[in-house]
């Protein structure tokens, strides 16, 4: 796909949508979707996503593959709604399990220090805007169980800080020295926030982060080439930033940015092959990067979850990108649109409450993403107990056999 051709053009039907895409993958495993079709409450959903997303007409709210399985589909989202007064919205193991510090609070994860190791705790909260909008159900617990998942599927690229993972929603890590930058990769041009690609390049930037862009480039256009984005990682904004600013300013040396870099290019380079095996498009994404005490680098805090990363239907997006039509996401957007579309993100001091169909709808999308991706039923755990109970309990006892 030529990077400054129009939609019509870029979106040419091929034969092999993947191959166009990517390339061709290594693996001939065929896309894990069952035979689309949707209950009549799914169709009903999907117009209302469709509104929020800013989409209209029979093509916005065409029948989809995240509602493949509609049984499956609405059992979850059932279990969604139940859940909604069970979420980890806030957590003080600190004051349940004894010897553990909080280190850091995060958007979405908490941080508590023991010894030599990290205690990282991902809980529900859903972060776009640098703020939190909701709670969504299961939403720690997919991002855990899916970071866990890549962290070993990408060792052959780069070690991990992984310990081991007591509970749903904890990770025990090795304690290291973190780069205040993050590694942000893109293969589109596309986002809806500020320091988004497709924001930027619509106000006339052609140098972003060190990278050319050329003139004549489409929101959700794909990229000639992956590129790599960084920004530094400040306390209530993420700013771009080049490499050269990076090393000049001392975040980083040139060679700790060249490898972290180098990485982060092929993380990204596969999440993508894999992504596409399984019907999808990974769009873009960020990594973090720590060093350990005898200076070797390793991947931290999360990877390709549907929370760092953007994700698309790999079938449905030349023609929706033909037609001008938003791509299916599997992420947040749609969520970060509806309130964009309802509020002042930036700059409203009290966000308007998002609204339960699509807080339960975003469940849904992360659970459908783990088990694409995974091939692997995700374990919808039992809400009768307190998730915060839970969790102190595995912690005290993985710390005591540490």
């Amino acid at each position: 796909m030529s990077p400054s051709a129009p939609p019509a053009a870029a979106a040419a039907r091929v034969a092999s949508p993947a191959k166009a895409l990517l390339g061709a993958p290594s693996s001939s495993r065929p896309p894990r979707f069952p035979h689309v079709s949707m209950s009549a409450s799914s169709s009903a959903r999907a117009s209302t996503l469709a509104a929020a997303a800013g989409g209209s007409g029979a093509a916005a709210a065409a029948p989809s593959l995240l509602a493949a399985d509609p049984g499956h589909r609405e059992a979850v989202l059932l279990a969604a709604r139940a859940a909604m007064g069970n979420c980890l919205g806030e957590t003080r193991l600190d004051l349940a399990v004894p010897g553990l510090r909080l280190a850091a609070k995060g958007k979405v994860r908490d941080v508590y220090e023991s010894g030599e190791h990290l205690v990282l705790v991902t809980t529900d909260r859903q972060s776009a805007f640098d703020r939190v909008l909701a709670s969504i159900p299961f939403k720690g617990q997919v991002l855990n169980e899916t970071s866990l998942w890549w962290f070993n599927q990408t060792l052959h690229i780069t070690p991990n800080a992984v310990v081991s993972s007591p509970d749903k929603n904890v990770t025990i890590a090795k304690r290291c020295t973190v780069f205040p930058v993050e590694f942000v990769v893109r293969g589109f041009v596309t986002g809806s926030t500020d320091t988004s690609l497709w924001t930027v390049y619509n106000n006339g930037v052609r140098n972003y982060c060190g990278n050319a862009l050329p003139d004549g480039m489409v929101k959700n256009q794909k990229l000639s080439a992956n590129i790599l984005t960084p920004t530094t990682k400040a306390a209530d904004h993420d700013v771009p930033v080049s490499p050269d600013e990076i090393i000049k300013s001392g975040l980083m040396s040139k060679e700790d940015f060249d490898e972290a870099g180098s990485k982060a290019l092929s993380l990204f380079a596969y999440g993508q092959q894999v992504a596409l095996e399984n019907g999808l498009i990974l769009v873009d994404t960020k990594y973090e990067f720590g060093k350990t005490a005898d200076g070797t680098i390793v991947l931290i805090d999360e990877v390709h979850t549907p929370d760092s990363s953007r994700y698309w239907i790999a079938n449905s997006y030349e023609d929706r990108f033909k037609s001008g039509l938003e791509p299916e996401n599997v992420d947040k957007e749609f969520l970060r649109l509806w309130f964009k579309n309802n509020c002042n993100p930036y700059e409203d001091a009290v966000l308007p409450e998002a609204p339960e169909e699509l807080v339960c709808e975003l469940a849904w999308r992360y659970i459908f993403l783990f088990e694409t991706i995974t091939n692997a039923k995700f374990d919808i755990p039992d809400t009768r107990e307190p998730i915060h109970e839970r969790i102190s309990r595995n912690v005290a006892q993985a710390l005591r056999n540490l």
